[in-house]
């Protein structure tokens, strides 16, 4: 018998951040997206393996991705901590290589960025963020889809973001940015997004003639807003700043007054999961505005998009 080394040029492509992804690459992913919402079982991942490894619980990640994997032809492992030696103190760095022995690809779900750059550097397979404390790239790519599907268009469209300048905040910032789209974050004093991530938002934008706006009046955010986002005021690991959070947070609310400064059309977006009469309304999130559910459904078609694009 004799072995034949097979020289390696395919080169990996990781999705941790929107930031590595061209204007164009993120629209094709969209259009993809589509496609395979109107044709879902297509089984060209067959044989393929993606390990989801989550540190933080999910409802939409796991089931989306599990789902979209099983549409694809394809399986996923569920892995916790619990079922990893990672919780018992193992390196990532051996963890991305063993798993890069064993499936095609890996999407976690954790706190720091930091592990996560540190997984994809060591592994040689495919990373994807499902996301971190500073980013959330799946569900951008997911509100991006819904509200082309909504307005039909990016340019000249106004999202207006209302809350924490969380890691949702920061993709979405960035995919506003990206793709010619005005986004405005309405937050109190205090819990400004990350400023490295508004400067190359800003950055961006210069270059599609997005407009960022970062302000600490809700009604300045909305004003004349096509979309109206809003997230929870406190995320997973940030349980200890309930009380705090309501009262900072309480003039952000979204209700029935704040959003007669949008636009008569407006639509209503939120990442889910939500906190009724909180940070929003039932009104506003179970009115005829909102379009939360479609927009979960998003993340299904867009992350087998991401998929065939990494594997396929």
């Amino acid at each position: 018998m004799s072995l034949k080394l097979k020289e390696k040029t395919i080169q990996k492509r990781d999705f941790l951040t929107l930031l590595d992804y061209s204007q164009q690459e993120i629209l094709d992913l969209i259009e993809d997206a589509f496609k395979l919402e109107e044709n879902p079982l297509q089984p060209v991942l067959q044989g393929k393996t993606l390990a989801m490894i989550f540190e933080k619980s999910s409802t939409r990640t796991r089931v989306s991705f599990e789902t979209g994997m099983l549409q694809l032809g394809g399986h996923a492992l569920f892995l916790s901590t619990q079922d990893l030696q990672l919780g018992r103190g193992e390196p990532v760095s051996d963890t991305a290589k063993v798993l890069s022995g064993y499936v095609d690809a890996i999407m976690i779900r954790t706190f720091g960025h930091d592990k996560i750059e540190e997984l994809a550097k060591h592994a040689s397979i495919p990373v994807i963020n499902g996301l971190t404390d500073l980013f959330h790239p799946c569900q951008a790519l997911a509100d991006l889809k819904t509200i082309y599907r909504l307005k039909e268009k990016f340019v000249g469209v106004k999202t207006a973001y209302l809350g924490d300048g969380n890691n949702v905040a920061h993709s979405l910032m960035i995919a506003a940015a990206k793709v010619g789209m005005d986004f405005s974050l309405g937050c109190p004093k205090g819990y400004e997004p990350n400023q490295a991530v508004v400067e190359k938002a800003q950055e961006l934008a210069a270059g599609t003639g997005a407009k960022i706006t970062i302000t600490n009046d809700p009604i300045e955010a909305v004003k004349d807003a096509d979309i109206i986002y809003t997230d929870v005021w406190a995320s997973m690991g940030q349980e200890s700043e309930q009380q705090e959070r309501l009262v900072a947070f309480k003039d952000f609310q979204v209700n029935d007054e704040l959003v007669k400064h949008a636009k008569n059309d407006y639509n209503f977006l939120h990442c889910l999961p939500a906190h009724r009469e909180e940070e929003v309304t039932a009104s506003i999130i179970d009115g005829e505005h909102s379009a939360v559910f479609e927009q979960a459904e998003n993340r299904l078609h867009v992350q087998k998009a991401l998929l065939v694009k990494l594997l396929g």
